[in-house]
């Protein structure tokens, strides 16, 4: 069982940074994905940035060049580094684990596929 705890959400004016944190505990094996998702009011669910098992990672077209996820091993907790954040990236953002993933968008993207999932953490971006 994996269990997640995200903080770091907050407020920030657009053009301003914040950094996510994902603490995992309990039993992770190693060739896990990790990945932040969020989802803005009366929207769907939608992929944001993952790290895949061997490193490997992968963004939305929507973040490139603003958002980088990373991964400290020794802390077990993953990150979400945004920058240059929009009034548009305002949403609740989720971190999730699952097994055995597979380097292709769409299905590192399925929310569905994610059997693991933190509490999610509030991100408000204003104009």
């Amino acid at each position: 069982q994996v269990q997640l705890v995200e903080s770091g959400g907050g407020s920030v004016q657009a053009g301003g940074s914040l950094r996510l944190s994902c603490a995992s505990s309990g039993s992770t094996p190693s060739n896990v994905c990790m990945g932040w998702f969020r989802q803005a009011a009366g929207k769907e669910r939608e992929g944001v940035a993952f790290r895949l098992y061997d490193g490997t990672m992968a963004y939305a077209d929507s973040v490139k060049g603003r958002f980088t996820i990373s991964k400290d091993n020794a802390k077990n907790t993953l990150y979400l580094q945004m920058n240059s954040l929009k009034p548009e990236d305002t949403a609740t953002y989720y971190c999730a684990v699952r097994i055995r993933c597979v380097k292709i968008w769409f299905f590192l993207s399925r929310g569905s596929d994610y059997p693991y999932w933190g509490q999610g953490t509030q991100v408000t971006v204003s104009s």
